[in-house]
């Protein structure tokens, strides 16, 4: 069965039929289940390598993401996954592992044809986006997501990094919290600065102190930031409350006082931005601002594909905003003999 076939067997135009399979903005919903119903009876399959060859598409998209071993990445991939499947499209993962050097250099490789499009959340800070501009320049379909580059004009999905910031630094304040440490792992990304920013209006809006020396910039090596916190938290004046801006350093927290002997939640509460699977069985179980990283990843994809099939170009500069849900568990509560 080919598509000449199966366009004799429902009467249509082979045009019509061909873009129906490829769910064309141009057919209706009502002509693409028929014609998709009667493939399936048919047994038709699309024969993608040709379809690519005719319309010199590659019929594969890449994803570039800072490292895998977040929780968040792995939902996103998903994510992005189910979108391209649909669309008979392969998905290429880039690590640059928190290197701007490597993405640079990533971006560079893709900039050739050999994908029909990018998806990126980035390293770099406004001040090194040349890479992103090339990109832009060259009309490859980009979309970021989680972090992005305010300055690229390009849709960028994101969750809501202030007002989670805002909402878990009132949590540990409400929890009885009056030195409360904010933990990034980078100055440069918008993520951490919007984050940071909402941490800090809240100590304003609740008038606590918030000073410089609580704010600790981390990295993506996990011996210096082990360090980093164990001086934050054998200060005199140390911490009782830590926010951590992603889960790997909320892990390095619960190593660090387990290694000094602090307690969590007793002597310091913990809350992080974590998608970790096994929060809830963590000892003791970790508060997390989690975020809808799947719907992040399908939307990212299915924002791509429009861009890719330039359906319609209205769309081109929006930012799509989904919301993170604070979820309490034992890290951050009050337990009865602390009363």
């Amino acid at each position: 069965m080919n598509l000449k076939e199966l366009a004799k067997a429902l009467n249509l135009s082979i045009s019509t039929v061909s873009k129906a399979m490829r769910d064309s903005y141009e057919i209706s919903e009502a002509t693409k289940k028929t014609v998709k119903d009667k493939a399936s009876e048919l047994n038709y399959q699309a024969n993608p390598f040709a379809s690519s060859l005719r319309k010199q598409k590659s019929k594969t998209i890449a994803l570039v993401i800072p490292e895998i071993a977040n929780n968040y990445f792995t939902l996103a991939i998903n994510g992005v996954e189910s979108i391209a499947q649909e669309k008979g499209y392969h998905v290429l993962i880039y690590l640059t592992h928190e290197d701007k050097i490597k993405e640079s250099e990533i971006v560079k490789i893709l900039q050739n044809g050999r994908v029909d499009g990018i998806m990126m959340s980035t390293t770099c800070n406004p001040n090194e986006a040349k890479h992103l501009e090339e990109l832009m320049q060259k009309e490859i379909p980009l979309v970021l997501f989680d972090r992005v580059v305010d300055q690229i004009m390009t849709p960028k999905i994101t969750t809501d990094d202030y007002n989670s910031g805002l909402n878990a630094t009132e949590h540990l304040i409400k929890q009885g919290c009056k030195r409360i440490a904010y933990v990034s792992i980078s100055p440069d990304l918008s993520i951490c600065t919007k984050r940071m920013n909402g941490y800090q209006d809240a100590l304003k809006k609740f008038e606590q102190k918030g000073t410089n020396n609580l704010i600790i910039q981390c990295s993506n090596d996990d011996n210096f930031n082990r360090n980093q916190l164990k001086k934050l938290l054998v200060r005199k004046m140390r911490p009782d409350g830590v926010f951590a801006s992603v889960e790997k350093l909320a892990i390095a927290t619960y190593e660090v006082c387990n290694e000094l002997g602090l307690r969590i939640p007793e002597d310091v509460k913990v809350i992080s931005f974590s998608n970790l699977q096994t929060a809830a069985l963590l000892n003791p179980s970790l508060t997390t601002i989690t975020q809808p990283a799947f719907e992040m990843g399908r939307e990212a994809a299915s924002i791509l594909f429009r861009l890719i099939e330039k359906k319609g170009s209205n769309f081109i500069l929006d930012k799509t905003v989904l919301k993170s849900t604070l979820v309490e568990r034992n890290s951050t509560r009050i337990m009865n003999y602390e009363l």
